[in-house]
């Protein structure tokens, strides 16, 4: 199809030749937490239905809006970025704990690009059907490129892994490594020059991996979550303080790629501790619990690495500190973490 044939393509054109699919038919218990359960009415009329979660379940909903140039270039593989405006939700997702059941996909196109459309769909479509998690409706509207999910999900009322519930003394956990995404994306805004060939992390910052599988097993393991999206520390901090704790972090055990570890100090503690887009899960557990989550970790195939501990609040009731303990057992200065923990903000100039 040429450019001159898909600026024929009008809105509802668009949403059904690359939206609009029937839902997933398969084999399902009546009270098995999938899509074709849960949702009664799709794409189609004014509204989605969907079923009320399963009795003890509550319903969970996430958003996120990634806009050109602003989130990602406009260079960008459009399957990629299918793939990634998706898995940002999921992880979201993840970080409480909950199944994926829907979405719902807003997009602003300065022009319809029926093949772009068609590669961004094949992105798109590919990590919801591996979730089982159904398109379900949204909107189209002409303006600069903007991408826009909903996702919802299913998770046990008394079970949801919150920020707010982290426990003195809880080991402080992270899935698999950071820094591959932060360091990749300097790389391409030639804040600094590749060491080596970077093929092999390449997925990390372009195609991200939500921790579904993860955040379900730590239902009734974990205390607390949170989905590492602008920074290990700063979001890590968001956890301290809705849980009214502090923390300690012991650098020199954070895990990385042989990239990342190859860096010197400085630039593998950027990418480690402040860069964003890792999409990990970093949680906290009691410590008789190391044992069953080492399990997890064998079963689900994903690293899972103690790098801290929940601690006291100060004096004055202070709390969201971190002290950073090296291999030698040496506290970082203050003013170095608080710029380690000034993580992404879309209202500010990075540092």
């Amino acid at each position: 199809m040429t450019m001159e044939d898909s600026n024929q393509l009008g809105e509802f054109d668009l949403i059904a030749r690359f939206f609009n699919r029937q839902s997933l038919i398969g084999n399902h218990k009546p009270h098995d937490i999938s899509s074709a359960n849960s949702v009664l009415l799709g794409i189609g009329d004014d509204c989605a239905l969907i079923n009320p979660p399963p009795t003890g379940y509550c319903l969970a909903i996430t958003t996120d809006m990634l806009v050109e140039n602003r989130h990602f270039f406009s260079s960008a593989d459009p399957e990629k970025l299918g793939h990634k405006c998706l898995a940002v939700n999921l992880s979201d997702l993840a970080a409480i704990g909950a199944k994926p059941v829907a979405y719902t996909l807003s997009l602003a196109l300065p022009f319809v690009n029926a093949p772009w459309l068609a590669s961004f769909a094949k992105g798109l479509h590919q990590l919801a059907d591996y979730h089982d998690c159904q398109l379900i409706g949204g909107d189209t509207t002409q303006g600069p490129l903007t991408i826009s999910i909903t996702a919802f999900g299913h998770v046990p009322n008394a079970q949801s892994l919150r920020r707010s519930q982290a426990q003195l003394g809880d080991d402080i956990w992270l899935s698999n490594v950071v820094g591959d995404a932060r360091y990749l994306l300097g790389v391409e805004r030639g804040e600094w020059q590749p060491s080596q060939v970077l093929d092999s992390i390449q997925a990390r910052l372009h195609c991200p991996t939500p921790r579904i599988e993860l955040g379900i097993a730590l239902l009734g393991i974990a205390h607390a979550a949170i989905d590492l999206s602008d920074g290990l520390l700063g979001d890590l901090k968001h956890i301290l303080i809705a849980s009214k704790w502090n923390a300690d972090i012991w650098i020199d055990q954070i895990p990385t790629s042989q990239i990342i570890s190859a860096l010197s100090p400085e630039l593998r503690r950027l990418c480690t501790l402040k860069g964003g887009d890792d999409y990990e899960l970093c949680f906290t557990a009691p410590e008789k619990n190391r044992q069953i989550i080492s399990q997890i970790s064998q079963e689900l195939k994903v690293p899972l690495t103690r790098i801290g501990v929940i601690t006291k609040t100060g004096s004055h009731d202070e709390f969201g500190k971190i002290d950073l303990i090296d291999s030698q057992n040496h506290v970082l200065p203050a003013e170095l973490t608080q710029q380690y923990m000034r993580s992404f903000d879309h209202f500010q100039h990075e540092s």
